[in-house]
């Protein structure tokens, strides 16, 4: 006999608690026990006792919208506009909860101060939420397994998935167990056919959530995905500090003004590539929105476009990240060395979540597997996240690798600038990059 006594007057369970239903032999209830209604309180008190000890809100209580700092502390203006975008998102989300919202971004960006603040709002509207790190919540289902559980996994799970309002923290941090992955994905998906509001926090890409739990993500209907892209406020609070990734100090004097058109040896077919081509970076140096990509063969200008672009965000007051594409592979690949006091996760955020980052030679690296799927995860978060991006190249998208030529194929993101000029082969400028004066820096040639 389970544990539990009714009231010792009920005409129902007659004080035991407990009732079986009067149904045909073969029924799914055939021969069980079911709690009798005048235990209902009883059930009740124990439920909300259990979900106080899974709620993580109490250690919360200083994550208020009053104490998130919107503008950030010490970061660029870009990064400022997004952060404060997002605090404007949760805080009309608190006001009105419905829907999903789903906060992506790296370590300590503030995305659980937010969803912490989301429920805290509902606190002071009457609203009980559930706030809970995921790895947390799957540890509290498989604990009511245990012999000594005085808590059914059945009520446990219940309550989780139809709480009126779910606050998940650090979905995949947890162990992906295929058990664990079941009960994520019966968690979501209940909630979102029920359309249940519910708040999410990640530090993963979305590509790389489990296909299943991604399909629930990725409904632009019901569910708004924010990528926040202040670093973390724990290292300092200002933009990544100590990083030798940025070449473009190299390339200072690269100015859209100073690009040759090179009108005295080019026909007139050829000058007109150059100056749209200019005219192609001068837009979007003024209003960076998606991908622009700058292809044709070495030596005709590629380069110099992508760091006059760069130059003059910078003057403009926005960072910009300027990488080699192979440098970018060998920064990476050194983080595993013993002696490097960075890590490759915190490296590879730096790039990806660049406010702007310029990929110079795309192509040119060693395509190893590694090396591939390191360029597929930057090329593709920043495509899901939108965020600006300037690429150059010798290849020809068709030859590219798939994956990372159908983003660059996505007109609705990307604009592709082909560079239809014979290389640059004289002159006082070229001569003087050929020849360095001594003690300065070798830079690699601005005609790619």
């Amino acid at each position: 006999m389970p544990d539990g006594v009714g009231k010792p007057d009920c005409p129902v369970c007659r004080g035991l608690g407990y009732i079986r239903l009067d149904v045909p032999v073969g029924h799914p209830h055939f021969g069980k026990l079911f709690p009798c209604t005048c235990r209902m309180d009883e059930i009740d008190k124990q439920r909300q006792q259990s979900v106080r000890a899974l709620n993580n809100l109490q250690a919360l209580e200083r994550f208020t919208f009053g104490t998130f700092s919107p503008d950030g502390n010490g970061i660029s203006p870009e990064r400022q506009r997004n952060l404060r975008g997002a605090y404007e998102i949760a805080l009309a989300y608190a006001q009105r909860p419905e829907g999903w919202l789903v906060l992506v971004g790296g370590y300590g960006c503030g995305k659980t101060h937010l969803a912490a603040a989301i429920a805290n709002h509902a606190l002071t509207q009457g609203l009980v939420p559930l706030f809970v790190t995921v790895p947390d919540l799957l540890d509290h289902l498989r604990a009511s397994f245990a012999p000594s559980s005085t808590d059914a996994y059945t009520d446990r799970f219940e309550h989780v998935r139809t709480t009126r309002l779910l606050i998940l923290d650090d979905l995949g941090t947890e162990s992906a167990t295929p058990w664990a992955l079941e009960k994520l994905f019966q968690l979501f998906n209940h909630r979102y056919m029920n359309r249940l509001p519910t708040v999410i926090t990640t530090n993963q890409d979305l590509e790389r959530i489990d296909a299943r739990l991604r399909s629930r993500l990725a409904d632009p209907l019901f569910v708004e995905v924010v990528t926040i892209l202040a670093p973390d406020y724990r290292a300092g609070g200002g933009e990544p500090v100590g990083s030798n990734l940025n070449t473009l100090s190299f390339y200072g004097d690269l100015r859209l003004d100073t690009f040759d058109l090179r009108r005295r040896e080019l026909d007139k077919e050829g000058v007109d590539n150059l100056v749209n081509a200019r005219t192609t970076a001068q837009e979007y140096a003024a209003r960076p929105e998606g991908w622009i990509v700058f292809t044709g063969p070495n030596g005709v200008g590629k380069t110099h476009l992508a760091a006059a672009i760069a130059n003059e965000r910078e003057r403009l007051g926005y960072p910009a990240l300027f990488v080699v594409v192979p440098d970018l592979l060998d920064h990476l690949r050194a983080t595993f060395s013993p002696q490097s006091n960075t890590s490759l996760d915190r490296r590879f955020e730096e790039v990806r979540r660049a406010p702007m980052l310029i990929l110079d030679d795309l192509g040119t690296e060693s395509a190893t597997p590694w090396a591939r799927e390191k360029l597929f995860q930057l090329i593709n978060f920043r495509y899901v996240a939108r965020l600006p991006t300037v690429v150059t190249t010798s290849e020809r998208l068709e030859g590219m690798d798939p994956k990372l030529a159908i983003r660059f194929m996505d007109v609705s993101r990307c604009k592709v600038f082909t560079l239809t000029v014979p290389p640059y082969l004289g002159g006082s400028n070229m001569q003087s990059r050929q020849s360095p004066k001594p003690g300065t820096p070798t830079r690699r040639s601005s005609r790619k």
